[in-house]
């Protein structure tokens, strides 16, 4: 028996609902995937980019370190900026807060405010007590513009001197 278009298996009728059956599978197949897609970029995006910010104190003070990249706020503790001799980038230097300490090490390009002695450093990376911050980003506030008048020292007139 030859095959003939009329001669079809499937009856005329239903021919036409298997191919909307199959279109419609198709759009709900890419749908579902589209959005599963999505929820798994999404969660391990917000699991990769959270982190702990903590003062130097803080981070001294707690027993157990968290296992991801945390960032944490000090100030530079004056004299203690190093840079290594065969390498121009890697710098090691001391962050301070409320007393407490902590080594940074840190290989990259420091911003231009870090060395002010009233700006906050923001280090980010991760922390082992026996070597110190591994610092894999920077971000240096700036001191405040907006400061009480009673607090500014006056300044000295340098003509009368």
């Amino acid at each position: 028996m030859q095959y003939t278009p009329n001669n079809s298996p499937i009856p005329k009728d239903q021919q036409g609902l298997k191919s909307a059956l199959t279109k419609r599978w198709k759009v709900v197949l890419i749908g579902v995937l589209a959005i599963v897609t999505f929820l798994y970029f999404s969660i391990s995006v917000l699991q990769t980019s959270t982190s702990f910010y903590l003062t130097v104190d803080e981070l001294v003070e707690r027993e157990t370190l968290p296992a991801q990249s945390i960032q944490v706020k000090g100030k530079l503790v004056e004299g203690t900026f190093a840079r290594n001799i065969h390498e121009n980038t890697l710098a090691t230097f001391i962050l301070e807060e409320n007393g407490a300490q902590i080594k940074a090490i840190y290989d990259g390009v420091l911003p231009d405010l870090f060395f002010n002695p009233h700006s906050e450093i923001v280090l980010g990376g991760t922390y082992n007590p026996e070597i110190g911050f591994s610092v894999n980003r920077v971000l240096v506030k700036c001191p405040s513009k907006y400061q009480s008048l009673e607090n500014e020292q006056p300044y000295e007139d340098v003509a009368a001197a």
